[in-house]
């Protein structure tokens, strides 16, 4: 599903977000700061997750705990302000406990990868031991 300026379109198995840098989330170098591409990312699963009927509130509400437990980054180039740029969201599982987010962020102008990223997170019962429930597993594939 693409969702552009709050326009939804439906492009397969993969999520993708479109968004803009704003000012703010640049450094003195005039780039996106790079711990700024991690609230990017998470904005971007965040909304995989809403696509796939997967309520993060209600989850938690449920006491299942949806956490990120390694965050591999490769920074390819950096956006700059007013860049528009899509975060392109994938799932692959993992075994029994893993959850892995495939993302790119890439810019629109000239469809350049900025970033790629190999998200692994788990869920994690009241208990704190990992676990992935089923119901969860059938939403996202």
């Amino acid at each position: 599903m693409v969702i552009f300026l709050g326009q939804e379109l439906a492009v397969g198995t993969e999520h993708e977000l479109a968004l803009r840098v704003r000012d703010y989330e640049c450094d003195l170098q005039g780039v996106v700061n790079n711990a700024v591409y991690m609230n990017y990312l998470e904005h971007a699963r965040h909304e995989f997750l809403k696509s796939r009927s997967v309520n993060f509130a209600e989850v938690t509400r449920q006491g299942i705990h949806l956490v990120v437990v390694r965050a591999e980054l490769d920074y390819k180039q950096s956006l700059t302000p007013g860049d528009r740029f899509l975060i392109r969201t994938r799932f692959e599982q993992d075994g029994r406990l893993k959850i892995i987010f495939i993302q790119n962020i890439i810019r629109l102008d000239d469809q350049a990868l900025m970033l790629s990223a190999r998200i692994t997170a788990t869920a994690l019962n009241e208990k704190g031991r990992p676990f992935v429930p089923e119901d969860i597993l059938a939403k996202l594939a």
